[in-house]
């Protein structure tokens, strides 16, 4: 395959699944220039592994294993930075106003703030979850055995069921 064909494919590609990677940016990075900096590190990841591509697995598969990996470096990286940096966490300055958002909304709201405050490997695992993997799949894309998977997302749902139960209660 030459040079332009490769690029052609690589671009049909990205652009089918860019769903997952912007999911995979929303979760990880909250700032939308931390963003633009994960995906671009993302795009190109993608990019030198593209010829080592396994056609065995789907493309999609392929796509979640590489951007999780570099998301979650991305994340470790940010977060170490953003602890020196910035000493308060960013819900003391959050001045936003949910009074007129419906139930649901500011459920899921309030779904993605814990999720973002998950380790970044159950991150990973629920994000696939809630996108509907089985959990063959999301061993496949993570490297944890299905019975790992399964174990870990349990015990996600019960800290996100308690952490929900919480917020009810108070």
């Amino acid at each position: 395959m030459n040079i332009q064909d490769k690029n052609n494919v690589f671009i049909s590609v990205i652009n089918t699944h860019k769903g997952i990677l912007f999911k995979v940016a929303n979760a990880y990075c909250k700032d939308n220039e931390n963003r633009k900096d994960l995906l671009q590190e993302i795009y190109i990841q993608l990019w030198k592994s593209f010829e080592s591509y396994n056609d065995d697995y789907q493309y999609s598969t392929w796509i979640y294993r590489i951007s999780l990996n570099v998301a979650i470096s991305f994340y470790r990286k940010e977060n170490r930075r953003t602890e020196i940096a910035n000493p308060f966490r960013s819900e003391v300055f959050d001045f936003s106003d949910t009074s007129n958002t419906d139930e649901k909304e500011t459920n899921f709201m309030i779904l993605q703030q814990f999720i973002a405050e998950l380790k970044e490997f159950d991150k990973a695992i629920i994000l696939l979850y809630l996108e509907e993997k089985s959990y063959k799949e999301i061993a496949e894309m993570i490297g944890y055995s299905e019975t790992n998977v399964a174990t870990r997302i349990g015990r996600i749902k019960l800290k996100l069921k308690a952490k929900f139960s919480q917020i009810k209660n108070q």
